[in-house]
């Protein structure tokens, strides 16, 4: 895309968040952090590789606050990195799913009661170009975690780089129920109509986010409070479910399905 085409792109997109806010955020600095602490440790998040954390301003449509490890992901100072810099590093290909994707997420935030805005966890895939002229293949999930009313003001993202997962794939777009919600997965139609049964128990889904970040059935075990012989039949389940053989074809499909 040529720069002005990238200034049309960046403001197409700005037009999508400010549907879901009509003021700026009062901020509180010290509460805001406490809940991004307590969204770190809590909220359904998993990494499959490196990553890195950021706090999304949506009023603004800027990166509020961007975590070091944007430097080993990207290779980029997050101290200077802004939304419209990162817009522009897209994949040129990508570009219309991300401008997909984020409309989709704000005619959903804008449908739902304000009570569920933040039971729901945003899942999709881009290839971003990193300073060193490569691409990475970034697994994006947020959640809102600031909003007052139906104005959402803060979104919290961590953006894992799975290129050595998914390398060549269209990118795919899931919205995660959180607290016992729907969820709708590998949404493809442009509308979110429908939402994919369960196919994993709660025990099952915890243990692969456990395989997903890459524990073994040992460490699996202890995290859980459970023995290995319950955790190997588990992952054997999970496998047969999954119709996959190996564990990188379950995290492959994983990733593509929203699973977790």
């Amino acid at each position: 895309m040529k720069p002005e085409q990238n200034e049309d792109f960046y403001l197409e997109v700005q037009k999508y968040w400010k549907s879901v806010v009509h003021k700026a955020a009062v901020i509180d600095p010290l509460r805001l952090h406490q809940q991004l602490e307590i969204y770190r440790r809590l909220f359904n998040i998993f990494q499959a590789g490196d990553y890195y954390f950021l706090l999304f301003d949506i009023y603004h449509g800027t990166i509020a606050e961007a975590s070091a490890e944007m430097m080993t992901v990207l290779g980029f100072d997050p101290q200077v990195i802004n939304m419209a810099f990162f817009m522009d590093h897209i994949h040129p290909q990508d570009m219309p799913y991300f401008l997909t994707f984020e409309r989709q997420v704000t005619d959903f935030f804008n449908q739902i009661p304000v009570d569920k805005i933040c039971h729901y966890k945003v899942q999709y895939d881009l290839r971003v170009r990193k300073e060193d002229g490569h691409y990475a293949r970034l697994l994006i999930q947020y959640v809102v975690v600031n909003h007052e009313e139906r104005n959402i003001y803060h979104s919290l993202h961590v953006h894992t780089d799975i290129t050595h997962i998914q390398k060549n794939s269209h990118p795919n777009f899931s919205i995660i129920g959180l607290h016992g919600e729907p969820s709708f997965y590998n949404i493809q139609d442009g509308t979110i109509t429908f939402a994919q049964k369960l196919l994993f128990t709660d025990r099952e889904r915890e243990i692969l986010k456990a395989i997903v970040e890459g524990l073994n059935s040992n460490e699996i075990a202890k995290l859980l409070c459970l023995s290995i012989h319950t955790i190997n039949s588990h992952r054997k389940n999970i496998l047969a479910k999954a119709a996959v053989k190996t564990p990188l074809q379950l995290i492959k499909k994983s990733i593509e399905e929203g699973w977790i």
